[in-house]
């Protein structure tokens, strides 16, 4: 009997030393409701079951059996690629986000809303009518390039040590940050159907789509805000190419995705990724 008990053993300290041997950075699709956080954990949850590890807790932080993270948070009304660093890996997602990133997002003209986005409550209503297509791209070449952008009161930007979006939905004051200079690389419209319009975006890190939305339809004599928000493109990362749907979180599609710590590590050290940009 203990011979049986052994060779039982054997396959989950296996899976899990496997697993844990892991260091590299890959990408998940993460999709519209959840936090960033949320995702991480229900990932983290999965490939530990799949190690054979009983009841595991991916929010304890302490005794670990996994090191994983995530970098470039997407809001929870958003979704898309999400990158994951795990092992060594989640040192190395600096620089594995010091590219561009792009972004599919869908406006509704008219309607402004307290969190710039469709989870929020409407704060103003607009005429929208007078705005063509036309107007919308001549007003979309001022934002390209370096600008000026406030980012949004609701965000993972932190107040006296707490997320600012946090203390709002506590029903305490939080103060508007100042504008900062953000990189926009290209903008272009590529469906208008009123109130709608449809925006393909590339940006630098900490950009935040909502701002922009919100910015340009004030250029417009309106208002407006981010309806449907999809990240397309992380870093050297894709939706189409990398990002791994739930039924592929396993640690058979992780390895065929990973990125070896050996290949991030000829990358350049960065700046820390920014705690939100959309």
């Amino acid at each position: 009997m203990a011979g049986g008990i052994a060779n039982t053993a054997a396959p989950i300290i296996s899976s899990l030393s496997k697993l844990q041997s892991l260091n590299g950075v890959f990408a998940i699709y993460k999709k519209q409701g959840p936090t960033s956080a949320t995702v991480l954990n229900a990932l983290k949850e999965a490939l530990l079951k799949e190690a054979g590890v009983q009841n595991p807790n991916p929010r304890k932080r302490k005794k670990q059996s996994l090191k994983i993270g995530h970098g470039g948070t997407l809001d929870s009304a958003a979704s898309g690629v999400l990158v994951i660093g795990i092992g060594n890996g989640t040192k190395m997602l600096t620089a594995m986000l010091a590219g561009s990133k792009k972004y599919v997002a869908v406006g509704e003209l008219g309607k402004a809303t307290d969190t710039l986005d469709a989870t929020g409550s409407v704060t103003s209503e607009k005429d929208f009518e007078h705005i063509t297509r036309l107007d919308i791209e001549d007003k979309l070449k001022t934002f390209v390039g370096e600008i000026m952008q406030v980012p949004p009161l609701y965000s993972a930007l932190k107040q006296d040590g707490q997320r600012m979006s946090v203390l709002l939905k506590k029903g305490q004051k939080v103060d508007a940050k100042p504008a900062r200079s953000v990189t926009v690389y290209n903008l272009t419209l590529q469906e208008f159907k009123p109130p709608l319009f449809t925006l393909d975006i590339e940006c630098g890190g900490g950009f935040y789509v909502r701002s922009l939305v919100d910015d340009l339809g004030k250029a417009l004599s309106s208002c407006a805000h981010v309806k449907e928000l999809i990240r397309t493109k992380q870093g050297q990362f894709t939706l189409e190419q990398h990002a791994l749907r739930e039924e592929r979180w396993t640690l058979e599609h992780i390895l065929q995705s990973l990125q070896p710590c050996s290949e991030l590590e000829k990358a350049p050290d960065g700046p820390e990724p920014p705690e939100t940009d959309c």
